[in-house]
């Protein structure tokens, strides 16, 4: 039993990255409907400045976190205006938008390659990783319950921001006619700039704890594919829908690494991923596309 309340806890704290990187993608699927796979570059963009920054200026996390965030969500603001807003100016074709993200995601991996090499890096440690007795049921990480209790604080914050505000408001009719809402005095550009910023944002606070678990190198942001994974499964365009299909997908590998293999992690994630497009192609939570026109 202790077992597997601990492998719950450590599931739910990994489905909890996975969600802040899957809503990023949902967040510009509902907009654009186009999977930007240059989202696993903000995440590693986000690692480097907060390595980099930790080191500079003598290990404070909260300053390293903010610098990181916001410089991950300025990048993903470039990177739409320079390689995805001339496109979309052109062509109505979200396949060559898809295109240009996969050119965007080696871009951003071959330039730390380039500048700052392929070695793995180690943060400073400035997240606990103790273990904690849970209530005395089971022993878990620190790092774990920490992770998790930011994460739900990140997702609940970009709940309200969506609920709550004039822009949260605009983007919420965007996913559902980005054409009407332009036409209705929306300014359609700075709503993409937003919602850039917001995934960018998330993402560089997922490249921040999963550089804690697995190190830091320029190869991390592949890690993003299950997240991907996570939110097609819960459907994408689908905020709720990414959040649950992670948690799903989280609870999935640990509970596969303790009990059977942890080699049979990957066959697991991408077996649910067939599984959701044989069955449910639109995902748990998902709207066919047909619907947003």
């Amino acid at each position: 039993m202790d077992t597997l309340i601990q492998q719950i806890i450590n599931g739910l704290s990994l489905g909890s990255v996975y969600a802040l990187i899957a809503v990023g993608y949902s967040l510009v699927y509902s907009i654009l409907l186009f999977s930007n796979f240059a989202h696993g570059g903000f995440l590693v963009i986000g690692g480097y400045i907060c390595y980099y920054t930790l080191a500079a200026m003598g290990h404070n996390i909260w300053l390293s976190g903010l610098l990181a965030m916001v410089g991950a969500g300025v990048v993903a603001i470039l990177v739409e205006r320079l390689a995805y807003k001339p496109i979309r100016e052109r062509t109505n074709v979200t396949l060559y938008l898809l295109i240009a993200s996969m050119g965007m995601s080696i871009v951003i991996e071959n330039i730390f390659v380039v500048t700052v090499g392929g070695r793995f890096r180690a943060l400073p440690p400035v997240i606990p990783t103790d273990p904690v007795n849970f209530f005395g049921l089971a022993t878990t990480s620190a790092f774990d319950l920490l992770s998790l209790g930011m994460a739900v604080l990140f997702l609940a914050a970009l709940q309200i921001f969506l609920s709550k505000t004039k822009w949260g408001l605009a983007i919420r009719a965007a996913s559902y006619d980005l054409r009407t809402s332009g036409l209705m005095g929306v300014n359609v550009n700075r709503l993409i700039s937003i919602v850039f910023f917001v995934a960018g944002l998330l993402a560089a606070v997922g490249g921040i704890f999963l550089s804690v678990r697995y190190t830091l190198y320029p190869q991390l942001g592949f890690i993003t594919i299950k997240a991907f994974v996570a939110a097609v499964i819960g459907g994408l365009g689908s905020l709720p829908g990414a959040v649950l299909g992670s948690l799903i997908l989280g609870l999935a590998e640990m509970l596969t690494a303790g009990f059977i293999s942890s080699q049979m992690r990957d066959l697991v994630v991408f077996g649910m991923l067939v599984l959701t497009l044989l069955w449910r192609p639109s995902g748990l939570l998902g709207k066919q596309v047909s619907e947003k026109v």
